[in-house]
């Protein structure tokens, strides 16, 4: 049964009137905490809806990952390190349902209490919750955790801990963070930091990169064996505290998660093939048509699985730094995007398979809707007209091709764009009216083999209009190293985007990103509108005022015309040992199964 987000909204919404209409006389402490409403969980539940609790213990995944890594600290700016070990290598106080947009229910927290205006939130630790080593978790732990990681962690922590007004312990097992400004997400939020033993860092950097702590965490998986830029292992802890609470039925069911790092995504491609890797995700939908034909797929045990999703597509694709003055134009980056051949490209790199992304938050109930801006959208974006993108109130379509090599029309627009933004065609180079030729670099990574076909085929088009780009491909540290100083003038990118957008925006769109390291606003844009729109959706009462806000927001990301966008595909492909099983019921964020194998079991013969 395909999840239907507005019919989860609905009831949760339902609920929240009902409790809207008895005053909230009282705040108590409950079980879960929703962004709008009620949990769609009762207290009493026994699993969560998409992990079978039934499931057996044992066997293992290996799983390919791109690029390498330099750290197992995940809460640090400064270090490449494996993706997964911030999901499974800790555990925060309260966990996540990827089958309603923004729930949470109580993990190392049994409980959670917050007011009616939602300016103050309290979790109440379980008596049982241990780290691996056997020791108690305090409240602490849990303090300094907050204030180590709001202090001093990475950037996705800062923003929010400057909302907290003070942080204290007001019971044995209790701790309240007080806030200083309007924002009902920052309950759910703080619910969600990890937890770290703070013995451990006694004495110790808690900045440093490398390897010399291995950290000791809540979590049912620990980290095993490992080397360097090569492979890591998370083995299941037999003794892991919290394997009866009903939120973890059904999870953390293999004994190892095994990521094996590989610099060249082809050579991945071969070690699945050879057995060596057991589950592979394919983003290509004309290989995935084409070249899993091999033996363990005829003989059956490879499985592919297609896993269809309601996720926004996020962005995808060439971002331009408005940082270097020759992006600032809008009508220069309206240009370059006529001069990406989407079409042509597509049906090369895909057989012309897969649809364009046509916003940040398309393929989502939260994504702008087509024509002008009508409504409630209208309404909030009316105050900023006289400072928006042309097409952000009219309505903003991206250009489309014949899909022939010459791309003839599109060009014809791109150099009247480019003459009207100063720049013009003179003895064979484009040029300004001061002499400067038009020269950037496009930055993309080793072994991105995909990527660097596109980056090609776009480099080459520029040629005869006397546009110099340069392909330039770096290993993944590197990549890190640059982009995060934004040391760029054209890169790939990709922001995965969710159904419950929040503070997160801030660091994605925000002008602080324009100078300070380590943002995800590459293109360094600087509306206002877009941190306008964020506070709305923030600060919204009602599931109409916030979907209002999220496409409000996307129509100011898409007309800012900042990246040239990919293709996309509403469906997640999974090629997979045919002995690792996973649930029939798939949640709204259905890909999440696919990048996350802690509901995943095996029936491997023992």
């Amino acid at each position: 049964m395909k999840p239907n987000f507005f019919r989860i909204a609905s009831m949760t919404l339902g609920a929240m009137s009902m409790v809207m209409s008895a005053g909230f006389a009282h705040a108590e402490p409950k079980h879960g905490i929703s962004m709008y409403g009620e949990p769609a969980l009762p207290q009493d539940f026994v699993s969560l809806p998409y992990a079978n609790a039934d499931a057996p213990k044992g066997g293992r995944i290996v799983l390919g990952e791109g690029g390498s890594f330099t750290s197992l600290n995940p809460h640090m700016q400064k270090s490449q390190v494996p993706w997964m070990l911030r999901f499974y290598g800790y555990e925060s106080l309260m966990g996540r349902s990827w089958d309603e947009p923004f729930t949470l229910y109580g993990l190392l927290a049994e409980s959670v209490e917050t007011s009616p205006e939602r300016d103050w939130v309290e979790f109440t630790l379980r008596p049982e919750a241990r780290f691996a080593d056997g020791s108690p978790v305090t409240v602490e732990d849990v303090i300094w955790s907050y204030e180590t990681l709001g202090t001093i962690g990475h950037p996705r922590y800062l923003g929010a801990w400057t909302k907290v007004e003070k942080i204290e312990q007001t019971g044995e097992r209790k701790v309240r963070l007080t806030f200083n400004t309007d924002d009902r997400e920052l309950a759910l939020i703080m619910g969600m930091r990890p937890i770290l033993k703070k013995a451990q860092w006694d004495g110790k950097e808690f900045n440093q990169s490398g390897f010399d702590i291995i950290p000791i965490t809540t979590a049912p998986y620990q980290i095993g064996e490992f080397e360097p830029g090569k492979f890591v292992t998370l083995v299941r802890n037999p003794d892991y505290w919290g394997k009866d609470l009903p939120f973890m039925k059904g999870k953390a069911n293999l004994d190892e998660i095994r990521m094996e790092f590989y610099l060249d995504g082809s050579v991945m491609f071969e070690a699945f093939k050879a057995g060596l890797l057991t589950s592979f995700r394919e983003g290509n939908a004309n290989k995935w048509e084409t070249q899993y034909d091999f033996e363990a797929v005829k003989n059956g045990s490879v499985t592919k699985s297609e896993i269809a999703h309601q996720r926004p597509t996020g962005i995808e694709g060439f971002v331009m730094n408005t940082r270097n003055p020759l992006f600032e134009d809008w009508r220069v980056r309206e240009a370059l995007i006529h001069l990406y051949n989407f079409e042509g490209i597509n049906d090369t790199i895909t057989g012309g398979t897969l649809p364009r992304i046509t916003s940040y938050y398309s393929n989502s109930p939260l994504g702008m809707q087509e024509g002008p801006a009508t409504g409630r959208v209208a309404e909030l974006l009316e105050p900023y007209k006289d400072s928006l993108k042309p097409g952000t109130l009219e309505g903003y379509t991206l250009p489309v091709s014949d899909g022939s090599r010459a791309n003839r029309g599109n060009t014809r627009k791109a150099l009247a764009l480019f003459k009207e933004a100063g720049w013009e065609i003179e003895d064979n180079v484009m040029q300004n009216a001061q002499g400067q030729p038009f020269e950037f670099e496009l930055l993309v990574q080793t072994g991105a083999e995909e990527n660097i076909r596109k980056g090609n085929i776009f480099v080459e088009s520029l040629v005869p209009l006397g546009i110099k780009a340069t392909l330039t491909r770096i290993d993944a540290p590197q990549f890190k190293e640059r982009t995060q100083v934004y040391d760029f003038d054209m890169a790939y990118y990709k922001r995965g985007l969710s159904l419950s957008p929040g503070n997160e925006q801030l660091l994605y769109w925000g002008k602080e990103g324009i100078e300070t390291p380590g943002s995800r606003n590459w293109m360094g844009m600087n509306e206002p509108a877009a941190e306008a729109m964020i506070h709305e959706m923030l600060n919204a009462k009602s599931q109409d005022d916030f979907v209002a806000a999220v496409r409000a927001l996307d129509r100011v990301l898409i007309s800012g015309r900042y990246v040239i966008p990919f293709a996309y595909s509403n469906i997640a492909r999974i090629a997979h040992d045919s002995a690792l099983k996973y649930p029939e019921h798939v949640p709204i964020y259905g890909d999440w199964i696919m990048y996350h194998p802690d509901v995943w079991w095996s029936e491997e013969e023992k």
